[in-house]
């Protein structure tokens, strides 16, 4: 039966294009549509982040606001790991990851977002030297991760433990290197911490995954941690800087002055 005479088609009008690429076989000619989409979307990412690393991905709540202990405490973070050498990429969007980039901006760091197209939020803050926008969460999850030699997880929700499991799955697979992977808000994790001691007495994951990731509410404990487990294990150095090519349209990020 042609998928237009399905019984089971949704007949609304509210449907996006992301729903409909989620909705199963599609003609074969959207279908090659949205595979040269997110072929673009790609493509942009490869082009905008090729020249930015190395990177600390910092992860976290869109929603705790300037006066938030959080807010203060990614800024610490964002500004350390680019006293560091490091490129602070985050989300893009407001909360946490304003913070961030916000603290890279205060040590004159380069600060990069990758910003998810959202209807109700996620605006590209104020904080960023370059941002590529994606519609596709998976192609945002790939570019979060493709250029960071770090991850550092603050308090937030759905879509911060969305992260820190993909994270974790692709490093207890084998799929990515042992990269550093640091939580920060010890109170905030506890519950989630206890939740993985039952999995890990349960069988469901092992002891020794309890070890892929440091919890600690000290700045200076997780750049400790970070400069062992990332600068030091992968001989991270500042290296010769890759030029851009005006023949492919391509261009480095230009990294502005603290304000």
């Amino acid at each position: 039966m042609p998928v237009s005479d399905s019984l089971l088609d949704r007949t609304d009008g509210a449907r996006t294009d992301e729903h409909v690429f989620l909705e199963g076989p599609q003609t074969r000619k959207r279908e090659l549509w949205t595979v040269l989409r997110v072929l673009r979307e790609f493509i942009a990412g490869f082009r905008t982040l090729h020249f930015v690393g190395p990177c600390a991905t910092v992860f976290g709540s869109a929603r705790f606001h300037e006066d938030h202990p959080y807010y203060a405490l990614a800024r610490e973070m964002g500004r350390l790991l680019s006293r560091a050498g490091f490129t602070v990429m985050t989300g893009g969007g407001p909360g946490v990851m304003e913070a961030a980039n916000r603290g890279a901006r205060d040590a004159s760091g380069p600060s990069i977002g990758c910003n998810i197209v959202l209807p109700h939020e996620q605006a590209p803050n104020p904080y960023l030297d370059h941002c590529v926008s994606f519609r596709y969460f998976f192609v945002r999850k790939v570019m979060l991760v493709k250029y960071s030699y770090a991850f550092v997880v603050m308090p937030g929700g759905i879509g911060t433990m969305d992260e820190l499991f993909e994270s974790l799955t692709l490093i207890q697979t084998g799929k990515i290197r042992h990269f550093p992977v640091v939580l920060m808000g010890r109170a905030y994790w506890e519950p989630l911490l206890g939740q993985l001691r039952d999995m890990a007495d349960a069988g469901t994951i092992a002891a020794d995954d309890l070890r892929l990731f440091l919890v600690t509410d000290s700045p200076e404990e997780a750049m400790a941690y970070i400069e062992k487990e990332a600068v030091e294990r992968f001989g991270l150095r500042r290296r010769r800087v890759i030029r851009s090519s005006r023949l492919l349209g391509e261009r480095t990020v230009q990294c502005r002055a603290a304000s």
